[in-house]
């Protein structure tokens, strides 16, 4: 009964391992960074930047699963930092998607409700979005598709 009243050291070890990780990553960022102005090889530092990056942002991840965040009444404008948050969310997503195989991409967007269809005689990309499945029909936006893209 007593070990039921305890709380779960879990999460606040998580946050610690995570908080952690960020530290080290900033720590080989920098050390990366002198390399560079010492004269390492450009592109063998740009790589080593990259890997800890994407450590990074995976520990930011960790870090913002853990940590609750205070959800926001509706009608009510985000503060600064609520916005900057989405932002760096958002980047992240980006990469994540970016990285992603095919098959997890088609069921990232089925998640979402959103459907994309391309058209290659006109070189267009229609983007379906149902971000509330309780409304009825769906908007769609054409998007031209250029060179790299």
């Amino acid at each position: 009964m007593a070990a039921a009243a305890q709380e779960d050291p879990g999460p606040a070890r998580t946050t610690d391992t995570a908080q952690q990780k960020i530290a080290d990553c900033d720590a080989k960022l920098a050390a990366h960074r002198a390399a560079l102005e010492a004269g390492a090889d450009p592109a063998l530092v740009t790589q080593w930047i990259a890997e800890t990056q994407a450590r990074r942002e995976q520990a930011e991840s960790e870090l913002r699963a853990t940590t609750p965040q205070p959800q926001p009444q509706p009608g009510t404008p985000l503060s600064r930092d609520e916005v900057a948050a989405l932002l760096r969310a958002a980047g992240s997503l980006t990469t994540a998607i970016h990285q992603a195989d095919l098959t997890d991409k088609a069921e990232f967007y089925k998640n979402l409700g959103i459907r994309l269809r391309y058209d290659p005689a006109q070189q267009k990309v229609l983007v379906e979005s149902h971000l509330d499945q309780d409304l009825g029909g769906s908007r769609g936006v054409p998007v031209r598709v250029g060179r790299g893209t």
